[in-house]
């Protein structure tokens, strides 16, 4: 099929006006698509549409399947764990979660829950930088490339030995002039530090469980968010509920 199916392609084909496609579309229900449920890996994360609104979805990544999706105005733990209840309501077994590593996450679900690597990854960035300046933020930097092609017991081990070379820096304190209150001189470099220390536990579930083929990062849904925000894009100045109508008819086709 040719052309962006645009509501004027749309109306050309048809050989009607534009307002008959509206109208046509308006009364399209879209309905998510019958999956057998079993045990499952639950692949979730949230994406938005400019500050409009997000798009929270649980996929498993095996099935390659979106199985629940829902349009939320922001991210919270809560909206997860409903998600993850929903599921089991409807027969599925979660046996194990993916997920970006929002905290309260990990200690919300009985099950094994692993932080995407990619995410981590990202957090530290968002502190350091792509091109940090400091040798202990090249370090770290260093091994968050690393991540992805070692095990749990390397990474512990070279986190450690960062620790051992660059604790004290990052425990340096400067005091303010005036106000006489310190705080820590390398702060961003201590918060990607322990962004890893915290979430280490929760970097290699995979690892741990690997009869349950748990994916180490959400890349599952992030295709599936590009796939659905390129579509979406070619459609500009559709009204917010025919939007959402499109989105779930892209995911439920997914």
């Amino acid at each position: 099929m040719r052309g962006k199916q645009t509501y004027d392609q749309l109306a050309k084909r048809h050989g009607r006006n534009k307002r008959w496609v509206q109208r046509q579309l308006e009364c399209v229900n879209v309905s998510g698509q019958r999956v057998e449920p079993g045990d499952v890996v639950v692949v979730m994360d949230t994406t938005y549409f400019r500050r409009t609104f997000g798009v929270m979805v649980w996929r498993c990544p095996h099935r390659r399947k979106n199985l629940l999706w829902r349009f939320i105005p922001y991210e919270t733990v809560e909206e997860y764990i409903r998600g993850i209840e929903e599921l089991e309501e409807h027969g599925w077994n979660v046996i194990a979660i993916v997920c970006d590593g929002r905290r309260g996450l990990f200690q919300a679900f009985p099950v094994p829950v692993q932080m995407c690597h990619f995410h981590q990854a990202q957090i530290v960035t968002r502190y350091v930088t792509r091109k940090p300046k400091l040798q202990a933020g090249m370090d770290i930097q260093a091994l968050m490339r690393l991540l992805p092609h070692t095990d749990e017991a390397s990474v512990t081990y070279w986190l450690e030995q960062w620790y051992v070379q660059w604790g004290d820096f990052i425990a340096e304190k400067t005091v303010d002039a005036f106000t006489k209150k310190w705080h820590y001189t390398h702060k961003r470099l201590r918060s990607a530090y322990h962004s890893v220390r915290r979430n280490l536990p929760f970097l290699f579930a995979f690892e741990r469980y690997p009869d349950r083929r748990i994916p180490n990062t959400t890349n599952s849904l992030d295709g599936t968010f590009t796939h659905v925000k390129d579509k979406v894009r070619l459609h500009r100045g559709l009204k917010l509920h025919r939007k959402q109508k499109l989105i779930s008819e892209l995911l439920k086709d997914d």
